[in-house]
């Protein structure tokens, strides 16, 4: 005799009956749709239109800058000069202009030269009175239980002496600041193309553009200063070495490099075009990046129509358990 196996048949998938178990629960299942629908198409309208504005950079090479023949051809006779403690002044690399885009020294130097506190958390501050608000509000009092606690540890434990001092309650400070400003600004370096792209998502379009003005002229300072610095200890310490050596030849060899000291402090006071190059400059948007409320719609729909699918196939699951229950119970 052959072996069969045989399997029940309440572990057979009976596609009709799922369906009428839908049908069955089918008032639930629009319902939920329906709630998640309108309450996501509700709350979207109260969230925040942000808008972003971006630039593209691209680093100079020293041949852009037009001072590929001299400069690189001193960089060849005098690449042992690096071991005596000279940095030559050239042109930025792409990864340092994206390091000094992501760095703390050059936002700081934003914030604090163009006053950002405000626009970084303009729910927080009066532009009517130009003050924040809690301090037009006085202290108040929090029934938050963390802040309870905090302020209860912070009176038993004793102060730290090395800690660094903290701003006025609720005010925001360079930290916070910084912290904004790295949820709101992206830096993006493309390796192929060499190019640098910075973007800031804010609440006010024109506020975003000017912000990546800010970054763009705060880069091109920084960077100019730093050059103009380093040639400047650069020519001090050739200088030094002229009277060093009585060689015609090196001496001849040290004034160029002195004269190459002083093209590079020269180009940093242009500022225009020195270290980078703006391919695509900043713009007002006109149209908002997100929320995108027709996709959180579409979304809300799909998962509450899920879960409402679940929910019906485990309700149907515990009732045909309790009907099993109650018969055995009675047989």
């Amino acid at each position: 005799m052959e072996n069969k196996k045989y399997y029940p048949e309440e572990d057979e998938i009976d596609l009709l009956e799922l369906w009428q178990v839908i049908v069955k629960r089918k008032k639930m299942i629009i319902i939920m749709v329906v709630a998640a629908v309108f309450l996501t198409a509700f709350l979207s309208l109260f969230m925040t239109n942000i808008y972003q504005s971006k630039t593209m950079i691209i680093p100079i090479t020293p041949r852009d800058a037009g001072r590929g023949g001299t400069m690189s051809m001193l960089a060849e006779q005098f690449g042992g000069l690096a071991a005596m403690g000279i940095s030559t002044p050239g042109a930025a690399s792409a990864s340092e202009i994206v390091n000094l885009l992501k760095s703390n020294i050059l936002r700081e130097k934003i914030i604090t030269k163009y006053h950002l506190l405000p626009v970084l958390f303009y729910d927080q501050y009066n532009w009517e009175t130009k003050k924040w608000k809690i301090e037009e509000e006085g202290p108040s009092f929090s029934i938050n239980p963390f802040k309870l606690i905090g302020k209860l540890v912070a009176l038993v434990r004793p102060a730290d002496p090395g800690a660094p001092k903290k701003e006025d309650d609720g005010i925001p400070g360079i930290w916070d600041g910084l912290r904004a400003l790295k949820t709101i600004v992206n830096v993006n370096h493309d390796i192929k193309e060499n190019s640098i792209t910075l973007s800031v998502d804010l609440y006010d379009p024109e506020q975003a553009k000017k912000i990546v003005e800010y970054f763009l002229q705060t880069l091109t300072d920084h960077m100019s200063f730093e050059a103009k610095r380093v040639a400047l200890t650069n020519r001090k310490y050739l200088e030094s070495q002229l009277n060093e050596t009585s060689d015609p030849l090196i001496k001849q060899k040290i004034y160029n490099l002195i004269a190459q000291q002083i093209e590079t402090s020269m180009m940093s006071e242009v500022k225009e075009n020195f270290a980078f190059k703006v391919i695509d400059p900043p713009m007002t948007p006109d149209l908002k990046i997100k929320p995108r409320r027709s996709i959180m719609v579409i979304l809300a729909f799909m998962t509450a129509l899920f879960i409402g699918i679940l929910a019906a196939f485990f309700l149907e699951f515990l009732e045909k358990a309790k009907k099993k229950q109650e018969e055995e119970k009675t047989v």
